[in-house]
């Protein structure tokens, strides 16, 4: 498959009773630090978007999950040592399958959210769109 960015990723829209859960990024990130999002990550070489939102789901979370549909895709440019590199990311509504969740660092932090309540995060507008998809 050709894909039209340098870096695959896919995103979990994890929703449930109408609320979505949003992961704040750690201060020690590169790329949007203390930002509040869906949880996201590239994808291994050859794994498919499905089955990387799941396990990207469990890394970034500890939760399982099932994927419900495909709700977008999206892309942005980002700068990786002084260099652009195009992602293109897959959008999936995620029912949870478990609720305890355990984020990988100390300074993270996570909500669940309706989406009247995401302007009480610092959240940015890419994520606030990956969200809307999965509301529509």
């Amino acid at each position: 498959m050709d894909y039209p960015g340098d870096n695959r990723l896919a995103a979990a829209v994890v929703t449930h009773r109408g609320r979505v859960l949003l992961v704040r990024r750690s201060a020690s990130e590169r790329f949007l630090p203390r930002v509040w999002g869906v949880p996201c990550g590239k994808l291994e070489p050859d794994e498919s978007p499905r089955d990387g939102v799941l396990r990207e789901l469990k890394e970034e979370t500890g939760l399982l999950g099932r994927v419900l549909r495909k709700v977008g895709e999206s892309s942005f440019v980002s700068t990786y040592r002084g260099h652009e590199v195009k992602n293109w990311q897959d959008n999936f509504l995620i029912r949870p399958l478990t609720f305890d969740v355990v984020l990988p660092l100390a300074d993270q932090d996570h909500r669940w959210l309706t989406p009247a309540e995401l302007g009480t995060v610092e959240i940015d507008d890419y994520n606030r769109e990956i969200v809307r998809q999965a509301f529509s």
